[in-house]
């Protein structure tokens, strides 16, 4: 199923933070203002075609009803297998005194939150990122915006099987850890040197337990205040940082 970007502020957006666009679908009764302008100069400049079309095509093709008389449709993002992963992870260990960060996320739903890790994920040297193929996240328009960039220099693969790919690693030499709140570990106290599959859960469940029984560690972030946690792209960050403290 093709992805859209509906609006004109939106693809503009889009084409300023270098989404990749398959081309650019506009109503043939769009009005030439200053912001419909600003697209069809971006996309000659970028060579992405635009292409008129009935607005009833769009009216039908929109999931938010919002598009203002244009939508772009993206590129499919170019996931790489999961040896790629453990591939670069090697590599980069090898080169790297023997360190190495992979991230597991365990069924995390919100595109913004995927981008924010994979944005703090690539920020400490992370060697690539895992996701579920079914009931979670993905890579779109949106996760481009909120990584920053950063998704287009980090290595991503999708997996079918969760417990399988953290065996992977493990028979790498990787250490698998969750990050979980139930954990009497503070993050601290966990010995993170070396390569290390960091798993982060799901927004409402955590990591699940299937996953975590897999995971050889667990530690937890300590809250000190009255809000009860972090959300898990602010949890992420602040133990890819520890990971990197330990490793420093």
């Amino acid at each position: 199923m093709a992805d859209y970007v509906e609006g004109k502020r939106p693809v503009i957006e889009a084409m300023r933070t270098d989404v990749p666009l398959k081309k650019i679908l506009m109503a043939d009764n769009a009005k030439r203002d200053p912001m419909i302008q600003d697209i069809l100069r971006k996309a000659k400049q970028r060579d992405i075609p635009v292409i008129n079309v009935p607005r009833d095509e769009l009216d039908q093709k929109s999931a938010r009803g919002s598009h203002q008389g244009v939508m772009a449709e993206t590129k499919p993002f170019p996931y790489v297998g999961l040896g790629d992963v453990v591939g670069a992870a090697e590599t980069y260990a090898a080169e790297h005194d023997g360190r190495a960060l992979v991230v597991l996320c365990d069924h995390i739903t919100d595109a913004g939150n995927l981008g924010a890790i994979i944005r703090s994920a690539e920020s400490v040297g992370a060697s690539g990122l895992i996701i579920p193929n079914k009931r979670s996240a993905r890579v779109e328009a949106s996760t481009y915006k909120s990584s920053a960039g950063a998704v287009a220099h980090l290595l991503i693969a999708q997996t079918s099987n969760m417990t399988g790919a953290i065996e992977r690693f493990k028979k790498n030499g990787f250490w698998a850890c969750a990050a979980t709140e139930h954990s009497s570990n503070e993050i601290w106290d966990v010995n993170l040197k070396g390569k290390i599959l960091l798993v982060m859960g799901n927004e409402h469940d955590g990591v699940s337990r299937l996953v975590l029984e897999n995971c050889d560690m667990a530690g937890r972030l300590p809250m000190m205040g009255q809000v009860s946690s972090l959300n898990v792209a602010q949890s992420a960050t602040a133990i890819m940082y520890e990971w990197l403290r330990q490793n420093w």
